[in-house]
């Protein structure tokens, strides 16, 4: 070989392995890139993710000394945290600046013989009871304004009901004890007098059509059935129940009609080894909350059973020490209690979580008061008023929620449930992960229900039958299929076929049972036909002769629906599921969405599954042939087997596929989150949750973050599919790669 010869062959050979170097090197970047991506994807959604699971953070703040005296009825700070005002029993109201270290801005009494007095159970209103019978209902009002771009809130006392006292009693009698709630225009006041006598007054809010002032009118009625000793009264702020408490025993009466006002049970609510401290209404008035001495505080909510409804016992929290006080949160269900020992423990009942507890007063505590944000808590003992931040921004979030049953207001029992929007402040979110789970799964399984028999029938015989000029049509037309949009496939499914499905639901079973039977047939027949006519068809094309016959089948299927729904099922093959069989049955159910997603990831598993059977070695075939083994017999006992790996992957690959599908499922299914395998109904999975609900979701929200979770989910899910089919796939490469 001449030099010349030789320094072209190097440099071609350097050449080359530049060449492979590079190659090399970028394949190994962009795995690198890859998984770099995937960790990326994997750490962001448990950045956003983990508030949630966070405890509350209580912090101490300011501490200020209240002037006045008497016993404090009401503690609150307004929704800046800026102004806190006081009303005690004497009729006194203060008002306090925090940013001025607790400068007194403003005292003001409210006038008459005050007798008894009592907090509203929603918002901030006071009621002061006289001596006459006649009470007042007050209120703190903070007018915010701008002067030089600077924001001064100037606070005053307002009546919500005029300034002139209501009669309660008409026998001017003394009000002992008191309790009010307002409901729009409407108020509805309860009272104890001075002679141990119930009285219960709705003021019905009438507006004057000449001046539009709001007129009250009146209507009382006695309260029958009271206790001799009546310990606390508490009215919801819907006008429906009053509590009345007398030591360890609640009497529940029913005040709606205020004609027909009717005394419905008395319940012992105290804790096992406890006696009642105190009771409160939860946020929305849904809920009793009733605290005892052992430090136990107990959920009491109505629960309808046996057509009847009644409150139950719910639930139940363990604070540490003798509770002496409860605050609710506003807008929340959530709450803070304070024991004599000063021990503060904050709860939230949807969860039924302890978020926080701490020592952090003393054994004096004479009130208790959350924020209206909830991020500010007050702690008065004695003249000492102390603040504490509050760091609580997840409450309701908690593992329990997510993934176990919880026993919401108003259900008869606990269930999982996905709500998590309402058109009500005093909503009670619900944000279980397990419908929406349970739908992806749902969804996923009817889909490769559907799918799987055709796409891995229609590969197999496409490799291994089918003629080659023939697969080279099927082949790309199938794969083809896998580039038609999803929106498109769940359009046509939401707005064609789910209709369709329900206009001819007969026609639709009968094509399902009668088309592969009608093809087995038709395999019977070909079989037993005389060769000269068999053999008139080319090898590898009689799959065509099903075309005319599949078409047929379909037709006759939608033809004879009607003559067979009038015939069998009355004419109303819904209602008969509905009534008859007890069915419920959705437009856009499982079914339709089994066809749609099947059809959309039918060419995923066709493509990879005809792959690994027609990349099966010929020698395989060929020596098994050989040996006397017929096609069939080949099929199942060498190729199938030595082509198992790259079908498990084409199944997994195709579960992957529904799993994560979004556009038809969210426009061909109800998208309701509900627990049902029956093929008749709806479901919502993640991916369609997420994408329903993330563009009105607040940001950083708990319904924000628990979205986020959903797709953390949703990735876990799609990597563990991925995991277990990568582990079955080398399994069975191991095992069947010496064949």
């Amino acid at each position: 070989m001449s030099t010349e010869t030789q320094t072209i062959a190097l440099s071609g050979s350097k050449g080359r392995w530049l060449k492979d170097r590079l190659a090399q090197i970028g394949v190994t970047t962009g795995g690198i890139l890859v998984l770099v991506a995937l960790l990326l994807i994997f750490f962001y959604l448990l950045y956003v993710v983990k508030p949630i699971f966070d405890g509350a953070r209580v912090e101490p703040g300011q501490q200020l000394t209240l002037a006045g005296g008497g016993e404090t009825v009401l503690l609150g700070v307004e929704e800046q945290n800026e102004l806190v005002y006081r009303f005690n029993d004497d009729g006194e109201v203060n008002f306090y600046s925090l940013p001025l270290q607790g400068k007194h801005l403003q005292n003001i009494r409210v006038p008459g013989e005050i007798t008894s007095v009592a907090r509203s159970q929603s918002g901030n209103m006071v009621a002061y009871g006289q001596d006459d019978g006649r009470f007042r209902v007050v209120a703190p009002k903070f007018n915010v304004s701008y002067p030089d771009n600077i924001r001064t809130i100037i606070p005053e006392v307002v009546y919500p009901f005029g300034e002139e006292p209501l009669v309660l009693d008409e026998q001017g009698r003394g009000l002992s004890r008191l309790a009010f709630a307002r409901s729009g225009d409407d108020l509805l006041a309860a009272a104890i007098t001075a002679d141990g006598s119930g009285i219960l007054t709705r003021f019905a809010g009438k507006e004057n059509f000449l001046t539009g002032e709001i007129e009250l009118a009146p209507e009382r009625v006695a309260i029958p059935g009271l206790p001799e000793q009546v310990d606390q009264l508490l009215l919801t702020p819907n006008l429906r129940f009053l509590f009345v408490r007398s030591g360890n025993a609640v009497s529940i009466y029913d005040v709606r009609n205020i004609g027909k006002v009717r005394l419905r049970n008395v319940l012992d609510m105290n804790a096992v080894g406890g006696n009642i401290t105190t009771m409160t209404l939860l946020s929305g008035g849904n809920s009793l909350l009733v605290a005892n001495d052992n430090g136990k505080v107990s959920q009491w909510f109505e629960v309808t059973r046996d057509g009847k409804r009644e409150f139950t016992f719910i639930r139940e929290f363990q604070a540490e020490g003798r509770i002496s006080r409860i605050a609710p949160e506003l807008n929340r269900k959530g709450f803070a209690t304070i024991a004599d020992n000063g021990s503060l423990d904050i709860f939230h009942t949807t969860g039924g979580s302890r978020l926080f507890s701490g020592r952090l007063a003393g054994e004096s505590v004479s009130a208790l008061a959350m924020s209206p944000r909830n991020n500010l808590l007050l702690v008065l003992e004695g003249d000492r008023l102390s603040s504490f931040h509050v760091e609580n921004e997840h409450p309701e979030v908690t593992w329990r929620a997510m993934w176990t049953k919880v026993w919401y207001e108003g259900y008869p029992e606990p269930q999982y449930v996905w709500q998590s929007t309402s058109g009500s402040s005093d909503f009670e979110a619900k944000l279980s992960l397990v419908p929406i789970s349970f739908g992806t799964i749902k969804a996923a399984f009817y889909a490769l229900l559907f799918a799987v028999p055709i796409a891995i029938a229609g590969a197999v015989y496409t490799a291994y039958f089918m003629s080659p000029g023939l697969r080279k049509i099927v082949k790309p037309t199938v794969e083809i299929m896998e580039a038609l949009p999803t929106v498109i496939l769940g359009f046509l499914a939401g707005l064609w076929l789910a209709p369709l499905v329900e206009t001819h639901l007969p026609g639709i079973v009968i094509l399902l049972v009668l088309l592969p039977l009608s093809i087995l047939l038709m395999a019977f027949v070909w079989h037993h036909l005389p060769k000269h006519i068999k053999n008139a068809v080319p090898e590898g094309w009689q799959s065509v002769l099903l075309l005319p016959l599949v078409v047929l089948v379909g037709w006759a299927s939608f033809a004879f629906s009607p003559a067979v729904e009038s015939l069998f099922f009355g004419g109303n093959a819904r209602g008969f599921l509905t009534n008859e069989l007890g069915i419920g049955f959705d437009q856009r159910n499982s079914l339709v969405v089994g066809i749609a997603m099947g059809f959309a990831v039918i060419p995923t598993i066709f493509s990879i599954a005809e792959d690994a059977v027609f990349s099966v070695p010929k020698h395989l075939t060929n020596g098994s042939l050989a040996l006397g083994a017929t096609p069939w017999q080949t099929l199942t006992r060498v190729v199938m087997l030595t082509a198992s790996p790259g079908i498990f992957s084409a199944v997994m690959m195709g579960l992957g596929r529904a799993v994560g599908e979004t556009m038809i499922v969210l426009m061909a299914t109800g998208n309701t989150p509900v627990m049902d395998f029956s093929i008749f109904n709806g479901m919502r999975t993640l991916a369609a949750n997420i994408a329903v609900e993330m563009p009105e979701a607040e940001v950083n929200s708990s319904h924000y973050r628990v979205l986020f979770l959903a797709a953390f989910v949703l990735f876990v899910f799609t990597f563990l599919f991925n995991t277990v089919a990568e582990f079955v796939r080398q399994r069975l490469r191991d095992k069947y790669s010496s064949m």
